[in-house]
C-alpha cells in the first residue's frame, strides 16, 4: 500500500526591517536601474544584500566564504518571490546568476521537510537539457549543500548507470538529471517522485528545442500536483510560454535586461566579420591571432564536429593549445577536455552547440563564431559564454552571403535592443534575405 503524501510547507520568507522601510518610490527606482520587470504585484520587494534575504547560517557563511559581494538582479528580486513559495519564471541573460536564483531556496525547502526514509525519491527535482548544464548545476548545490548535509547527485546519460543508481538508492535530496536518463530510473522503478515537492525547469527553450517535451510530460506526471514550480531561461519563446501554463500555477515572472525580448549580454562586445565564404578562413586565423596570447581561454563554435576537428588539428600544428568539444566525445573525454580548458593548459576550446549552454568558465575572454549559428537564440547562447558573472567580453562573429537569414535575425534583435547599432555590411547581408525590408536608417 502506497504511503499517503507528506503535508509541507514552502513558504519561508521573512521581511527584513530595512526591506520592509525601503520606500516603494526608491524600490522602483532600484528595478529601473537594474532593468528588472515585473508582471505581478504579488511579488515581494527585492533584497539589496545576502542578510536582507533571511537566508539561514548554513548558507550565508558559504556564501561570505566564496566571496560574493552582493545579489545579481535576477538573484536580488527571485529569492523573496520564490521563499514566499510562489511558482515562479526567471528569465535573464545567460551569466546573470540564475542557478544559485534556485539552488539556495531549494536547499532552504529542503531543510524544513521531514527527513528521506527508506526509498524516498528527492525532494528536489531539477531538470536540464545537457550534461553540461546539469553538471553546472551540482557545482552549486556541491558548494552549498554541505553545510545543511543536503545531497545531490547528477543523472545524465553517456556513463555507466551503476554510480548513479547507488545513489539515487542511497537516498538524495537533490537529483540534477537529464530528462531522458532520469526516465529509465522511473521506468525501471529503481527512484520515485513521490516526495519530489520542488521542481525547477532550466533552460527549458533549449529542452523543446532538443525534443524532450514527451519526457517533461512524462516526468511531471509522476510529481504531486502542490509542488512549487520554477522556470529559468535567457529566451522565453512562445512553446515555453505554453508549457509554463500549463504545468505551473499562477506564476510570478522576474525579467531582467528584457530578457522576454531576446537581447544579447551588454557586457559582450559584438563585432561581425562579413565576408565571402573563400576568405573566411584567413580572416579567422587573424582575428585569432591577435586575441590568442597562450593564457586567455577563448570559445570557437564551429557546425560540425568534423569541423571542430579539423580546426583543432590545424590550431595545433601553429603552436596553438587547442582542444575540442562535440558530441562524439565519450563523457570521460569531455570531462577532460574541460579539465584542461578550465585550468588553463589548453586555452582555446573549438565547439559545436553542445557547449552553448551549461558551460561556465571564467575568464572566458573571446568567443569566436567561425560558424554562425542557424538562428539568434542560438548566437545569444553561444556568446553568452563571455561576460560571466558580469565580467565584459568579446565576440567576434563570420558572417558569409549563406548566413544571410541569421544575419536578418541579429540585425533585427540589435535594433530591438538599442544596445549598439548593426554594422551596416551586417545590414546590407540582411536585406539579401529573401522578403526582407530591413534598412540601417531604423536605427536611432
Amino acid at each position: 500500500m502506497e504511503r499517503p503524501l507528506l503535508a509541507f510547507d514552502k513558504h519561508f520568507y521573512y521581511e527584513h526591517p530595512d526591506v520592509r522601510a525601503w520606500p516603494d518610490a526608491a524600490v522602483a527606482s532600484w528595478r529601473r536601474a537594474h532593468r528588472v520587470a515585473l508582471r505581478d504585484r504579488r511579488a515581494p520587494k527585492p533584497v539589496r544584500t545576502f542578510l536582507e534575504a533571511a537566508f539561514p547560517p548554513f548558507l550565508t557563511a558559504p556564501l561570505e566564504a566564496a566571496g560574493f559581494d552582493r545579489p545579481t538582479p535576477v538573484q536580488s528580486q527571485a529569492w523573496p518571490i520564490i521563499l514566499s513559495g510562489y511558482d515562479t519564471i526567471g528569465l535573464a541573460s545567460t551569466g546573470s546568476g540564475k542557478t544559485l536564483a534556485f539552488t539556495l531556496p531549494a536547499l532552504v525547502h529542503i531543510v524544513a521537510q521531514d527527513y528521506l526514509a527508506a526509498g524516498d525519491g528527492p525532494i528536489a527535482l531539477m531538470l536540464a537539457p545537457t550534461r553540461e548544464l546539469a553538471l553546472q548545476i551540482k557545482a552549486e548545490c556541491d558548494k552549498f549543500g554541505g553545510a545543511s548535509g543536503v545531497r545531490n547527485t547528477c543523472v545524465y546519460g553517456g556513463v555507466p548507470k551503476g554510480p548513479q543508481l547507488r545513489d539515487l538508492q542511497h537516498g538524495v535530496e537533490i537529483a540534477i538529471a537529464t530528462p531522458g536518463r532520469l526516465l529509465d530510473f522511473l521506468d525501471a522503478g529503481q527512484t520515485n517522485l513521490r516526495r519530489c515537492t520542488y521542481l525547477v525547469l532550466d533552460e527549458a527553450d533549449r529542452m523543446l528545442d532538443l525534443g524532450f517535451e514527451p519526457q517533461l510530460r512524462q516526468i511531471i506526471a509522476l510529481i504531486r500536483a502542490d509542488r512549487q514550480t520554477l522556470m529559468f531561461s535567457a529566451t522565453w519563446p512562445r512553446e515555453v510560454e505554453r508549457l509554463a501554463r500549463e504545468f505551473m500555477s499562477d506564476a510570478v515572472m522576474v525579467e531582467v535586461n528584457n530578457a522576454a525580448d531576446l537581447t544579447a549580454n551588454e557586457n559582450i562586445e559584438q563585432l561581425f566579420e562579413v565576408c565571402e565564404e573563400a576568405e573566411k578562413h584567413a580572416r579567422f586565423l587573424r582575428v585569432l591571432q591577435s586575441v590568442y596570447d597562450g593564457s586567455s581561454r577563448v570559445i570557437i563554435f564551429c557546425d560540425t564536429k568534423r569541423g571542430c576537428d579539423a580546426l583543432r588539428a590545424e590550431l595545433r600544428r601553429r603552436g596553438m593549445a587547442a582542444d575540442s568539444l562535440h558530441g562524439d566525445k565519450t563523457q570521460q573525454e569531455r570531462d577532460w577536455v574541460l579539465l584542461q580548458f578550465k585550468s588553463g593548459e589548453c586555452p582555446v576550446l573549438l565547439a559545436t552547440d553542445v557547449a552553448a549552454r551549461g558551460l561556465d568558465v571564467k575568464d572566458v575572454r573571446v568567443v569566436i563564431n567561425y560558424d554562425a549559428p542557424a538562428q539568434a537564440e542560438d548566437y545569444v547562447h553561444r556568446i553568452g559564454r563571455a561576460g560571466r558573472a558580469g565580467a565584459s567580453g568579446r565576440a567576434v562573429t563570420f558572417v558569409t552571403p549563406k548566413d544571410a537569414p541569421v544575419a536578418r535575425e541579429l540585425v533585427h534583435m540589435m535594433i530591438k535592443s538599442r544596445a549598439a547599432p548593426p554594422p551596416r555590411d551586417l545590414v546590407h547581408l540582411a536585406q539579401t534575405a529573401a522578403g526582407d525590408a530591413v534598412s540601417s536608417r531604423r536605427w536611432r
